[in-house]
């Protein structure tokens, strides 16, 4: 079973939590350019002696060329914090096939050096006797002839890998087609019949990588996607933080299933830095936080209704305070009737979300 409500902190969580597992694309970055207060509330977490470890499903770019990214933007990192789905998914296919075995890439240099890495070889071509076939994000510039190639040896009946299957990608402009919509164009191509074995989050491969490459004791998984981050987090067991700097938004949050409920909530980076005030389930079947008291209004079909304190009410409260409350009157009350969600359009559109 999910959690009902956001959890509670008394410290700082970069001080409840010896490593941050921390998603990339909308979380630190976002199109190759630093996700506000991402840099300075990183530094203060590490400076603090809390563990940063970068977590993506990204395949495209290789570990030194992510941790090379990260250090020019003023996050400085190595080589062996980063963790990404291309090296799950090499480890996952190195399990199946002998040593030396050829693989068709679909995909970046990110899938290519983690294949080398596993001592498998890469091959462009579905006549170049690969054994397998595998996708990872290639880019926006990705030649549609690549999909073809992936096609012609699925339908051979070459068993199938991918990296991920996020639908979508954060970038500068906006939100753009991932690694899951490729999936999909050669599912299609292939007449459906074939499911591919994926190695990024939620799925276990990716979590077993990190804990091997990390060695983390206590983490906290950091992340923007609520069906790969939070859903990763809940099927390792451990402690999540959603941030608002990516895909996810606050209607989303108070609509997700248990599995995709997160252990706290925080507009952006800065939510590390600090503790967070616990939900309080009130005997009126409330929730209460920082000042924000939220409810359901079930005579009037579900809507959620939220009140705040005088000081909340004027600005001088958290906004975040009031979600969290939030979602301990939506989820509770979608956990109470099997489903449904109560309407939270007026509440959120008062708090500007």
């Amino acid at each position: 079973m999910g959690r009902r409500r956001p959890g509670g902190s008394a410290v700082p969580l970069s001080e409840a939590y010896d490593t941050a597992l921390l998603d990339l694309d909308g979380v630190v970055y976002a199109g190759g350019e630093a996700v506000p207060h991402a840099v300075e509330a990183l530094g203060v977490a590490r400076a603090g002696g809390m563990h940063l470890a970068y977590v993506t499903n990204n395949a495209l770019r290789t570990p030194d060329a992510v941790a090379e990214h990260l250090t020019e933007l003023g996050v400085p990192a190595e080589t062996g914090d980063v963790i990404t789905s291309a090296q799950a998914v090499a480890r996952l296919i190195a399990d199946d096939v002998p040593p030396g075995s050829r693989v068709l890439v679909i995909g970046g240099e990110g899938l290519r050096v983690a294949l080398r890495e596993r001592g498998l070889v890469p091959v462009d071509s579905a006549e170049d006797e690969p054994v397998a076939v595998v996708q990872g994000y290639g880019g926006p510039e990705m030649p549609w002839g690549r999909f073809a190639e992936a096609s012609y040896a699925v339908a051979r009946g070459l068993p199938w890998y991918a990296s991920n299957t996020d639908l979508t990608i954060p970038g500068a402009r906006g939100i753009g087609p991932g690694n899951g919509a490729a999936v999909e164009v050669v599912r299609i191509a292939t007449g459906g019949r074939v499911e591919p074995k994926v190695a990024g989050k939620p799925l276990p491969p990716m979590h077993r990588e990190t804990v091997l490459r990390t060695g983390a004791r206590r983490p906290l998984v950091v992340g923007d996607r609520l069906d790969t981050d939070i859903e990763g987090a809940f099927n390792g067991g451990v402690d999540s933080l959603l941030v608002f700097t990516g895909v996810t938004d606050a209607a989303q949050l108070l609509r997700a299933v248990p599995e995709h409920r997160p252990t706290y909530v925080a507009a952006d980076l800065r939510g590390l830095l600090v503790g967070q005030p616990e939900v309080v389930a009130a005997e009126d079947g409330s929730f209460v936080c920082g000042g924000w008291r939220a409810s359901v209004r079930a005579p009037s079909g579900g809507e959620l209704v939220l009140e705040g304190s005088a000081d909340a009410a004027a600005g001088a409260g958290d906004p975040m305070d009031a979600v969290r409350a939030l979602c301990g009157a939506a989820w509770s009350a979608a956990d109470a009737v099997g489903g449904g969600v109560p309407d939270a359009g007026k509440v959120l559109a008062r708090l500007g979300l």
